[in-house]
């Protein structure tokens, strides 16, 4: 009985293993992209993908036909919902206290979420919805919005003008 429990644990470990070596850039991509860090300085989405990998080892034996890459991509979307929520508080749109140098660092949360989840993963507007507890209306509408203010970011303010009091004097 011990060896063929020994047995079963040594191929779930390899089936695992076999899973993050084929998986496991593109889950640190996606938390690199949901953390807004820097793809060299990413200590955040590490940690935020090791949490997700973990919780999907353990659930590796009930997947049972599941895809674990979207069992890990959802772990790992929760766990980062639930820390922005706690770390920003209820308003899903407030922006990140800390300083931040990824692509999407301009985005509050909540938009680089969806927008993650939407065009990196090509996670279907409903299950977006679904998994975040908004309508499918809501989540088009963040997603525009998200990527308008990735391809036009807002300008900054008019530089002022450093002649203007000695012309008008």
């Amino acid at each position: 009985m011990r060896e063929r429990r020994a047995v079963q644990e040594a191929r779930r470990a390899r089936e695992f293993e076999a899973f993050v070596a084929g998986a496991g850039g593109r889950l640190l991509r996606t938390a690199t992209l949901l953390t807004a860090e820097a793809v060299e300085d990413n200590p955040r989405a590490r940690r935020l993908l090791t949490h997700a990998l973990a919780h999907t080892y353990a659930y590796w034996d009930r997947l049972r036909g599941d895809d674990p890459y979207n069992h890990a991509r959802e772990c790992l979307a929760v766990r980062f919902a639930r820390r922005a929520w706690h770390q920003y508080g209820a308003v899903p749109f407030a922006r990140a206290r800390t300083r931040t140098a990824g692509p999407l660092a301009a985005l509050s949360p909540q938009y680089r979420l969806v927008l993650v989840l939407r065009l990196h993963e090509g996670v279907a507007e409903e299950q977006v919805a679904a998994l975040l507890g908004l309508p499918p209306e809501r989540v088009h509408l963040i997603c525009d919005r998200a990527t308008t203010l990735v391809l036009r970011p807002p300008r900054g303010p008019a530089p002022a003008r450093v002649g203007a009091k000695a012309a008008a004097s």
